[in-house]
This record gives C-alpha cells, sequence and structure tokens, in this order.
C-alpha cells in the first residue's frame, strides 16, 4: 500500500492512510459521544443498552457519511431508537393537579432522574433534546418529522407529566 500512496501522491492525489481515518473517527466520536450516550441511556434507562444503541448510532453514522455532521449522528441516533421504541406520536394529555402545583423547591435530583424514566418515550426525547442538551423546537421538530408546535406541546406535556410524576414522589 506504501508504494500506491506515493503512486498516487506523485499524481497529485492524496490518499487517506488508515491512521489518519481513525484519528478522525476518533475526534468525531469524542465530540458526539457523551451526547449519544446521554440521551440513549435516559431513553432506555440502562447502561447496556445504552452503550450498545451509541455504539450502533455511530456505526450508522460513518456507514452513511466517511465525516458525519451532528445531523448525520443525530438522524443515525434516532433510528436506531426508533427501532427499540416509538417515537414520533404524542401520548400525554396531563391536567394539572393541586400537588402538581406545589412542587417547588422541594424537588430532589433522584425524583427528577425518576420522573424523566416514566415518561413516554417521544417526550423523553424531546424534553432531553431540548431542556437537556440545548436543541431548538425547529431543530426537534425536523428530526422528528414533527411541527414545532408539536415539539412545543410535547415539551408542556413532559413538564407537566414530570411535575405530577414528583408531587406523588415527595
Amino acid at each position: 500500500m506504501s508504494s500506491n500512496v506515493g503512486i498516487f501522491s506523485n499524481l497529485g492525489l492524496l490518499v487517506p492512510t488508515v491512521e489518519s481515518r481513525t484519528a478522525k473517527y476518533d475526534e468525531i466520536y469524542g465530540e458526539h459521544c457523551h451526547r449519544i450516550y446521554s440521551l440513549a441511556f435516559w431513553m432506555t434507562d440502562n447502561e447496556l443498552t445504552a452503550e450498545e444503541l451509541s455504539g450502533n448510532t455511530f456505526l450508522r453514522a460513518f456507514a452513511s457519511s466517511a465525516s458525519p455532521r451532528t445531523e448525520h449522528i443525530d438522524q443515525a441516533f434516532l433510528a436506531e431508537i426508533r427501532e427499540i421504541t416509538r417515537i414520533g406520536t404524542l401520548t400525554l394529555n396531563t391536567a394539572i393537579s393541586a400537588e402538581t402545583k406545589s412542587v417547588r423547591g422541594n424537588v430532589k435530583r433522584v425524583h427528577l432522574e425518576r420522573a424523566v424514566v416514566q415518561l413516554p418515550a417521544t417526550e423523553k426525547l424531546i424534553f432531553l433534546m431540548h431542556d437537556v442538551e440545548g436543541y431548538t423546537h425547529e431543530k426537534i421538530a425536523h428530526l422528528l418529522g414533527m411541527n414545532v408546535q408539536e415539539t412545543q406541546f410535547g415539551l408542556h406535556q413532559a413538564r407537566l407529566q414530570m411535575r405530577e410524576l414528583i408531587s406523588r414522589m415527595s
């Protein structure tokens, strides 16, 4: 292969080496691995499943592009998560209870974590992408194939449901 590299470089063509591709893959993985694993963990509530989901996400992303951007990786993650759970249909319609209105300063982290994992899949994903990862409603809508109003409604419903769940834990 080294003789081919010399021939191609003499012709003015650059041939990436295995080491340079590996370094590029490592850089892209390092930039996105925490975000993808975090989303995968919260969506599955299982470390092993989250690791598998993260790995499959990057395999899918690198298979679709030699140098995947954030959007490619997000789309690969959504494709993987859709294989294990139904995403895209909002399921909640919660009214505010008296207990929910009183939930303010006494919330513990463990209660938040327990509430997040109990949300329906679509609302959980919208909540995680918007409130935890900082995605805009426009980007979430594009990725999930919804309109902006649906993602805003899903986020609102997720927050209401979390308050309801937390009020029962306190």
